[in-house]
């Protein structure tokens, strides 16, 4: 009896359904052929494997929910070259260093810069990251004077002050400290220092903080300008950076103080004109937010993954006090005058292997993006014109023949030989390789050894949680609960520094 009531609206259900079913089955089957169509069919190699995912959204949210897994899964399911859809453009994912070395070698032939959408719009047309071809090498020319090793060494005081008053705050605190959270504003301070020179009230510098967190939140969203959404809150924190920049530029051209090369700004327009062509207003404001950008939440992640990784690797940490101690970057006192100077810094070896090795096992950016300039073939198989191709720092690292047990901490690594092989350039790449790789690495190596010294030497820092956090790694790497850690202030004893050591 009960079958009979039943079924009579089993039969209804399924009427309703099964239009709605066929419908979405012969979207996404739409989807699907829209994309195998668009092979260049000058070419007879097949499209990577893959799947394009949902229309329009395509695997966006699996990638934005599983983070590194969504690489790792179809990686292992499809091999080193696979297609997906992500942030409204057809991707091609590479991995390894043999695929690597050919597309960054072949910058502005096979490939070109690629930001998705609402990074260009945000970051703006006459950013480094956005420009190509002569445009591009005459803005690098430019901007490589920031980072050059005299720049570097005006910078070295401003850190190491914003870093020492950073760790004392952390030390003095009775509570926790967030690490990632407070990272990204110890780099900002950083990032405010070294490119502005200048000096904003606490207020001024929490809302410009603050604004910078919703520009950075939103850098890589969907291109959906309506009311509400990521992309719009972009862009809207970036008109309102462009408006301090312009009124903190408009002051430093007329008070000349841009003669001084004592600021990257500074630095940014001198360099300008004495190449030829000088910047606007506006090309200065889009060059201010995109080395902000750059110098900040990437150095924080790195910065975080330091604190981890040495708090994880207590023999590590041992090593690198008894290297510090034994180069004499070793306080006998809390009132110790600066003791650091960048040819001393840069020649002290475990440092270097610590935040190498950190680099290495936790980038702070799984890879880059390009765009196929013409179709070209990769591991067997066609990339079409006008797809975008990117390339894995993350798991080329993972993968990296060079690297013995890729999952171990060791610093060591980079004191050996294997460094020096040829194909080392390809399978290590934490900033990136080729024309377009980044031009700030010696400035977030420097910032990472400035901190390294200060917390090894003047702290003990320890997890304030029962388990390690889980770190996820989009957009960038960070760890899920912040990592939180309880500062205390001390000043190792030499002796104990060595017996440590010795264990």
């Amino acid at each position: 009896m009960a079958l009979m009531v039943l079924l009579p609206l089993l039969i209804s259900l399924f009427a309703l359904l099964a239009p709605i079913i066929l419908l979405v089955t012969a979207c996404l089957y739409l989807w699907q052929l829209q994309w195998n169509l668009k092979r260049d069919k000058n070419w007879d190699l097949p499209l990577p494997p893959g799947s394009m995912g949902l229309p329009f959204f395509g695997e966006t949210f699996h990638w934005l929910l599983q983070g590194s897994n969504f690489h790792a899964s179809r990686r292992k399911q499809h091999g080193n070259v696979f297609k997906t859809h992500l942030l409204g453009r057809p991707v091609v994912r590479v991995t390894g260093a043999e695929h690597l070395r050919r597309l960054l070698l072949e910058e502005h032939n096979l490939v070109g810069a690629n930001w998705p959408q609402s990074a260009q719009a945000i970051l703006g047309s006459t950013s480094l990251a956005n420009s190509t071809g002569d445009i591009h090498r005459h803005r690098r020319k430019v901007y490589a004077r920031i980072f050059s090793h005299s720049a570097l060494e005006s910078y070295l005081p401003r850190i190491k002050q914003v870093v020492a008053e950073t760790v004392r705050d952390w030390c003095a605190r009775e509570c926790p400290v967030t690490v990632y959270p407070e990272s990204k504003k110890l780099m900002f301070r950083i990032a405010v220092a070294v490119l502005l020179g200048s000096s904003p009230s606490d207020k001024e510098l929490t809302d410009l903080f603050t604004i910078f967190e919703q520009l950075t939140k939103n850098i890589f969203s969907l291109p959906l300008d309506v009311p509400g959404s990521g992309y719009r809150k972009g862009i809207r924190a970036r008109d309102r950076l462009h408006q301090y920049f312009e009124k903190v530029i408009e002051d430093m051209l007329q008070s000349s103080s841009y003669k001084e090369y004592s600021t990257a700004l500074s630095i940014l327009i001198n360099s300008s004109k004495e190449h030829g062509t000088e910047m606007s207003i506006q090309e200065l404001k889009e060059a201010m937010v995109e080395l902000m950008f750059a110098a900040y939440a990437t150095t924080a992640s790195a910065s975080t993954s330091l604190i981890l990784q040495l708090m994880k690797n207590p023999a590590v940490l041992a090593k690198l006090r008894m290297h510090l101690q034994t180069n004499g970057f070793w306080p006998e006192s809390n009132t110790r005058e600066d003791l650091l100077h960048l040819s001393d810094v840069t020649h002290l070896q475990y440092l270097d292997g610590v935040v190498k090795e950190v680099l290495r096992l936790l980038p702070p950016v799984s890879g880059g993006y390009r765009v196929a300039l013409q179709t070209f073939e990769l591991g067997g198989f066609q990339i079409p014109k006008g797809w975008s191709v990117m390339y894995s720092i993350r798991d080329t690292h993972d993968t990296a023949p060079i690297f013995q047990h890729p999952e171990i901490f060791d610093p060591d690594r980079f004191a050996k030989d294997q460094m020096k092989d040829k194909n080392a350039r390809f399978q290590y790449l934490p900033f990136g390789g080729g024309v377009r790789r980044c031009l700030g690495k010696e400035l977030a190596k420097l910032i990472l050894k400035v901190l390294a010294i200060e917390l090894a030497s003047l702290s003990h820092w320890e997890l304030a949680t029962k388990t390690f956090p889980k770190m996820l790694m989009v957009p960038i790497v960070h760890p899920a609960d912040g990592l939180k850690v309880q500062f205390s202030a001390q000043l190792c004893n030499k002796s104990k520094v060595a017996e440590v050591s010795l264990e």
